[in-house]
């Protein structure tokens, strides 16, 4: 394992008509939990069904049902505050939030406001350049998802869909540890990225089943120091809250337009009003939504239904005992067993699909030394081909085994590097085994020093001006090598060539 350390970004500095101003982020990100079933209910949890049709007694609030806790749920959490480096609460408590919305049949929310199940973690969330940012987790509860309001079915009427009612959802809270928006957009990815590897979430922004909500507030140059020192929050300016931001762009966009939007009130001699905001994307800017002055009055109070959740220390060591590689720790491996840069390992490692894919195909080589021209195929040739094709990994024409053996061509000198990009094309289009492909097709590159001299003879006896001129300029000893390469069509080893043609023009 390598001991990667980073320094920690400058924040985002704005420019305001009375100074600077610097940025203080914490986000609340809710993710769904990836479970078949809901929170306190048997109900389906799939997308895309028909309106209200996984929607139980419980979901739907009638009397008399009381809810049953599910306890998959409690395991992913439990997975995910492990992922996160995390303090698991063996005892944590629900609590009802009260508060009225169309589609909470319930009329309130059931969640873990005093007592959560994951308690203090962290994510380093890398910049690049060596740069990182250690965000501390405070805490992540387990809740219910509200239904959906749809208002653009009927110009006269509203329709509620009950289906993602009592979803499970992890609330995942950060501290004010985020300085700008490119790190607020690069946390939700690292979390994402987390999540996916654990399989507790498949982090499907689009469907709405990871979202953010980001607190923006500014402060002076030199006021979050004093934060940091005293950890007294009025050293920093009024926060204000937007609300379900499920796109990177639009984060980055919101935190950007909000930020101003304070310094501008500030800078004119007025307060920030803690609220609710949404972010709308066509006009660049967010609209308050709701006051939160009384952001506290929820009214919430302990489930009378639901007993304190009790968990077993051996059940939490059995879990950490079955965790999954995690992002970090299989990039520092990726670097150090096959010498890869920090930016290959990155990519290689953003998703876990691409991860393994990438070591099938390392699998597949007689060395782990062959592992960066491995990474480079992978990378250059197949992801870029896919990108074309808008394919994902798991949808490659090409197998592991087979880029596997395309790879152990090119490591034991059987097929040149041009050959391997033909042979590639090949398999790609019209699939097979690299191998039998290149003996059939007569690709085998010609590596018999005998044929390469009588063909390097050939063109240096076909053009003695040229023999000349390269002795004057033995750069121009690239061009003998070049036809030599064009002679043999492209099958000459090329090292054997070089040398070969460097030797008979005695340079």
């Amino acid at each position: 394992m390598l001991d990667l350390t980073y320094e920690a970004p400058a924040p985002k500095v704005i420019a305001g008509a009375r100074g600077d101003w610097e940025l203080v982020i914490g986000l609340e990100v809710h993710a769904q939990v990836a479970t078949r079933a809901k929170l306190f209910s048997g109900a389906s949890t799939e997308f895309g069904a028909e309106p209200n049709s996984n929607v139980s007694f419980i979901d739907a609030g009638m009397p008399g049902m009381l809810p049953v806790i599910n306890e998959g749920c409690v395991a992913q959490a439990v997975r995910t505050g492990l992922g996160l480096k995390a303090e698991i609460n063996l005892r944590s408590a629900f609590d009802r939030k009260n508060y009225f919305y169309p589609d909470l049949p319930q009329g309130y929310q059931i969640s873990q406001l005093y007592h959560p199940i994951v308690g203090e973690g962290e994510v380093l969330v890398e910049m690049g350049n060596g740069q990182a940012r250690l965000v501390r987790i405070e805490r992540i509860h387990l809740e219910q998802d509200a239904g959906k309001s749809i208002h653009d079915m009927d110009p006269n009427m509203s329709f509620v869909d009950l289906n993602r009612t009592g979803v499970a959802l992890m609330e995942i809270v950060s501290r004010p540890d985020i300085r700008g928006p490119e790190e607020a957009a690069a946390y939700v990815g690292k979390l994402r990225q987390i999540l996916r590897y654990l399989g507790t979430c498949d982090g499907n922004m689009q469907n709405g089943n990871l979202r953010a909500d980001v607190n923006v507030s500014v402060c002076r140059p030199g006021d979050y120091e004093k934060y940091q020192e005293s950890q007294d929050f009025s050293h920093l300016g009024t926060r204000c809250e937007i609300k379900n931001m499920n796109s990177m762009r639009f984060i980055q966009a919101a935190i950007d337009f909000e930020a101003r939007r304070q310094i501008a009130i500030l800078e004119d001699g007025g307060e920030v009003v803690q609220e609710t905001r949404l972010y709308d994307p066509d006009r660049n800017e967010t609209r308050s939504m709701r006051s939160k002055e009384e952001a506290h009055d929820y009214r919430y109070f302990p489930d009378p239904d639901l007993l304190p959740l009790e968990i077993e220390q051996a059940w939490v060591d059995d879990i950490k005992a079955h965790l999954p590689e995690l992002p970090d720790a299989k990039k520092a491996r990726f670097m150090g067993d096959f010498g890869l840069s920090d930016y290959d390992a990155g990519v290689l490692t953003a998703e876990l699909a691409n991860a393994v894919y990438f070591e099938a195909v390392v699998n597949h080589l007689d060395s782990a030394k062959d592992g960066k021209l491995a990474a480079n195929w992978v990378i250059n040739e197949l992801f870029g081909r896919l990108k074309k094709a808008d394919l994902g990994i798991e949808q490659s024409p090409v197998s592991p085994a087979q880029l596997g053996d395309i790879v152990a061509l090119i490591a034991k000198g059987d097929i040149s590097g041009k050959i391997a990009k033909d042979l590639f094309e090949i398999v790609y289009t019209e699939g097979g085994e690299p191998a039998q492909i290149v003996e059939e097709r007569g690709m085998k590159q010609v590596t018999d020093t005998g044929a390469i001299e009588a063909a390097v003879d050939e063109i240096i006896a076909a053009n003695p001006a040229q023999v000349e001129k390269a002795k004057q300029n033995p750069k121009l000893a690239g061009w003998f090598v070049g036809q030599v390469m064009k002679s043999t069509g492209g099958k000459a080893n090329p090292a054997a060539v070089n040398q070969i043609v460097t030797a008979k023009l005695g340079l």
